[in-house]
C-alpha cells in the first residue's frame, strides 16, 4: 500500500500548507516516514537559503509530527520531487494546487504537471483549501476497463482492506458509449475486488454530458480519497495522465492519488 513513506513537496504558500496537512494525515493512518522537501535551483546560494527557512516553517506547521526535512538542489521542482523520491524509497509524492485556483478544486501547477507525466512513485494532490478530516472514510477509484484499471482495482482493495474503509468504484457514462457494456465492465471490476481481497466494493457509474457534470451528481463526502491509474500511454513504472483522467483530476473535490503504470 502506497504511504510507507510519503515526500512532501513544500512551498511557502497554501499550496504547500495544503500538501503538508495531506502528507501528515497519510503517514498519520499507515504509520509511514514523512519527508519535506523544498527543491531550489541549482549554485544558488540565496534560494539555498530561502529553502532552508521553508523548511523551518512547515516544521512550525507540523509541530509535534515526527518528519524529516530536505533541501534539494534541482533545475525544476517536479524532476526534483521525482529524484529525491527514487534517492530516498519514498512511495508516494504529495503536493498541493497553486493558489488563485477555484477553492475545493485540484489546479496544475508546473510541479504537479511535471510528476504527472514522468514520475516514477505515485503522485497525490491536495484541492486548494484542502483540512483533513483524520483517517480516509473511503478510496474511490475512477474505473475503465483496461490492464492498469484492473491492477488497480486489486491494488486499491487491498489498501481499502488495510485501512479498515469500503472501496468504492465509479465509471464515467458520458453518453458515448453503451452504457450496459459499461455497467457490465463496472459489475466484473466488482467481482475482481472480491475475489483478490474478499472486500465488497460500492459500484456507481456517473452520468453527465461532461466529466465536470457527471462528477458534480456523485457525492463526496469528507474524508474521500480519489484513485486514477496511468493511461495506457504511460512508460512502464511511470506517472502519465490522459486527456479524460485529467479532467477527472481537475474536477474533483477531494485528494487523488495516480498510480504508476506497473504499480505493485
Amino acid at each position: 500500500m502506497i504511504g510507507e513513506h510519503v515526500v512532501v513537496g513544500y512551498t511557502h504558500d497554501s499550496g504547500g500548507r495544503d500538501a503538508l496537512a495531506l502528507g501528515a494525515a497519510i503517514t498519520g493512518v499507515t504509520g509511514g516516514e514523512l519527508t519535506v522537501a523544498t527543491i531550489h535551483p541549482q549554485e544558488s546560494a540565496g534560494q539555498a537559503v530561502q529553502a532552508q527557512a521553508n523548511l523551518a516553517h512547515a516544521a512550525e506547521h507540523l509541530g509535534e509530527v515526527p518528519a524529516q526535512y530536505l533541501a534539494f538542489e534541482s533545475r525544476g521542482s517536479g524532476r526534483g520531487l521525482s529524484v529525491l523520491a527514487s534517492r530516498i524509497r519514498a512511495d508516494l509524492i504529495v503536493v498541493g494546487s497553486p493558489p488563485g485556483g477555484p477553492r475545493g478544486r485540484i489546479a496544475i501547477g508546473s510541479t504537479a504537471d511535471h510528476l504527472l507525466h514522468l514520475s516514477p512513485e505515485a503522485v497525490m494532490i491536495a484541492p486548494l483549501g484542502y483540512e483533513p478530516v483524520g483517517a480516509p472514510t473511503r478510496l474511490t477509484l475512477a474505473y475503465v476497463r483496461r490492464p492498469q484499471a484492473d491492477e488497480a482495482v486489486e491494488r486499491v482493495a487491498q489498501a481499502a482492506l488495510r485501512l479498515g474503509v469500503p472501496m468504492r468504484l465509479i465509471t464515467l457514462d458520458l453518453r458515448t458509449e453503451d452504457s450496459g457494456r459499461l455497467r457490465d465492465d463496472l459489475a466484473l471490476a466488482v467481482r475482481l475486488a472480491w475475489e483478490s481481497t474478499g472486500i465488497e466494493a460500492e459500484a456507481e457509474t456517473a452520468e453527465g454530458h461532461d466529466v465536470s457534470a457527471a462528477l458534480a451528481g456523485v457525492e463526496w463526502p469528507p474524508g474521500e480519497l480519489l484513485v486514477c491509474a496511468a493511461s495506457e500511454d504511460a512508460q512502464p513504472h511511470r506517472v502519465f495522465l490522459g486527456e479524460v483522467a485529467m479532467k477527472v483530476l481537475r474536477a474533483s473535490s477531494c485528494p487523488v492519488a495516480v498510480l504508476p503504470r506497473g504499480f505493485s
